[in-house]
């Protein structure tokens, strides 16, 4: 186990996987998971990974698993996208995965952050400065990423009127074990996980829903090499968000797929061999 510090001193969960062998890595995944979970969860995507010649790294999020910070809140709302470039930075000083191409692997909230983060680049190709935590990276890879939460308008108004009194008070999330999967045995394996938590605060919230409605806006300018894969059959997010950003981003660069019939946790589905094999094809296609 390692423990990183961010620059407000919140220690953050490391995790690595190498690939195995004496062959040199195609490059190294970073990987950041979603609202409420931990990177534990992902030592099959590594796996996977791993076999096709990929180092994996990834890291608990402030506020879940075992690093540091109130659970499902933030104190500010840039605190994720700085928490990702110091981890990037911890990754690119490495000698070993320093040398190979980086690329993002987010999951649901992680997918938003990953995909805000890159959405910086985007903001400075429109002439704003550019963002003090943004990072380039060689690609991104969303998995029914929030970009938008389908939260109701009198949802949306809550959250205006607690924002402001309450930003710190944490709440349940609302998202039901049964929702992530239709594979019973992970839903149990979650209600029985002892780093999983439903707690969110309203900054937190505000973040997701404010970063969301950023990238859409961005995406007909987006330039990195992206693979978007969604769930269709999503409870936990609008699969609309997902939609939105294929319709409107550059199809040279964004490719995407859509798998009708699946739950939020698309690795974690009885047809999950066809995500990874997606993944793989796409990974295939840029050396």
């Amino acid at each position: 186990m390692r423990t990183i510090k961010s620059d407000d001193g919140v220690p953050l969960h490391w995790r690595q996987w190498s690939k195995p062998g004496s062959d040199p890595a195609r490059g190294t995944v970073l990987i950041v998971h979603g609202l409420g979970e931990h990177i534990g969860r992902y030592e099959h995507v590594a796996a996977k990974l791993n076999s096709w010649g990929w180092h994996v790294v990834g890291y608990d999020q402030r506020g879940h698993g075992a690093s540091g910070g109130a659970r499902g809140d933030i104190p500010n709302e840039h605190r994720l996208l700085q928490d990702l470039a110091m981890v990037i930075d911890t990754a690119r000083a490495d000698p070993v995965l320093g040398r190979s191409p980086l690329l993002l692997l987010g999951h649901s909230m992680g997918g938003l952050v990953a995909a805000r983060f890159v959405a910086g680049g985007v903001e400075a190709h429109r002439g704003s400065e550019l963002p003090h935590w943004f990072r380039p990276v060689d690609g991104l890879i969303l998995s029914s990423p929030a970009l938008d939460v389908g939260m109701s308008l009198f949802q949306k108004a809550l959250l205006a009127l607690t924002k402001p009194l309450l930003p710190h008070l944490a709440v349940g999330n609302g998202l039901k074990p049964a929702w992530i999967s239709r594979s019973q045995a992970v839903v149990e394996a979650y209600k029985a996980d002892p780093q999983v938590h439903n707690r969110v605060t309203p900054s937190l919230a505000h973040m997701i829903a404010t970063a969301g409605a950023e990238v859409l806006d961005l995406a007909p300018e987006w330039v990195v090499p992206t693979l978007l894969l969604w769930a269709g059959s999503d409870f936990c997010v609008a699969p609309r968000g997902s939609e939105q950003f294929a319709g409107t981003a550059p199809a040279s660069v964004v490719q995407s797929r859509e798998y009708e019939s699946l739950f939020h946790e698309i690795f974690n589905e009885p047809e999950k061999e066809l995500v990874f094999e997606r993944l793989h094809a796409w990974l295939n296609q840029h050396p």
